[in-house]
């Protein structure tokens, strides 16, 4: 499809979908190709690829699989076998067969987060708990965390404002605003969200980074997966399970907390 489109409509098409989303449809393609597909395909062989995996993996992993193999289609300008009532029954007879229940990431919930950070040490300890703090207070996705430059930052008196130029339900760019305000004590938020940047030598691009061998901070930015393995990290450390927490579990946690505070749920998903 793309190489019949002009330079301006090719630079459209590259933006239609998220890098992360073109990255994940590509390992998909991958596996699918491996598995002994092909694309062009048949939705026979689309049906036989996922009843296949069927008692391996969940109905969710399956569908962003065929999502996948469409996309490898359309971008090409090839109909899509993913489309045909033959794949639909397929998966719809997977779903009713086969469903398991979705695994959810255990909320951190405050009492926690305040434990993970009152032991981080070091710059990178500056870091983790710059990250974990502005990562519960916002009730931020680790993708929002990841994607805050400095220039989305905002400092005032009272607090800060992030400014998420995109997020999973924004994908068409349009931003949001998130406010986060300061409190009392050397675990504010704000407060370690500005000691990590002074501390860093950040004054540009990426807020959180990773960090070499000599400490110091990288001009790379933090991948979701290196957010997961921090939380991860700090959980074990303070004798909880490292298994049953993901990227997800700061916005959980702070919408568990919130609620056990009696918080207005409208209130709540303002933040959220």
């Amino acid at each position: 499809l793309g190489r019949r489109c002009n330079a301006s409509i090719k630079q459209y098409l590259a933006a239609a979908f998220a890098e992360n989303t073109v990255r994940a449809y590509r390992s998909d393609v991958v596996r699918f190709i491996a598995w002994g597909g092909k694309i062009p395909c048949s939705p026979h062989c689309v049906a036989r690829y996922i009843a296949h995996h069927a008692p391996l993996l969940s109905s969710t992993t399956l569908t962003r699989r065929l999502s996948a193999i469409a996309w490898a289609h359309t971008s090409k300008g090839l109909p899509s076998p993913t489309h045909s009532l033959l794949v639909k029954a397929t998966l719809k007879g997977i779903r009713r067969s086969c469903a398991r229940r979705v695994r959810q990431a255990a909320a951190l919930d405050k009492t926690h987060v305040v434990q993970m950070v009152r032991r981080c040490t070091g710059l990178r300890g500056m870091r983790d708990r710059a990250l974990l703090l502005i990562g519960f207070a916002g009730a931020l996705r680790r993708s929002e965390l990841i994607g805050i430059n400095v220039d989305d930052v905002e400092f005032f008196a009272e607090g800060l404002v992030l400014h998420l130029r995109r997020s999973k339900t924004d994908q068409e760019g349009q931003g949001r605003e998130v406010a986060i305000p300061r409190i009392r004590g050397r675990f504010c938020p704000c407060r370690c969200l500005s000691e990590w940047l002074a501390a860093a030598g950040i004054q540009e691009g990426a807020v959180f980074r990773s960090i070499n061998q000599f400490d110091q901070a990288s001009s790379q930015r933090l991948s979701g997966q290196s957010v997961a393995l921090i939380i991860k990290r700090h959980a074990q450390r303070i004798g909880l399970d490292p298994e049953i927490f993901s990227g997800h579990s700061l916005r959980a946690g702070f919408v568990t907390t919130a609620a056990q505070c009696g918080v207005a749920s409208s209130t709540i998903r303002n933040q959220t």
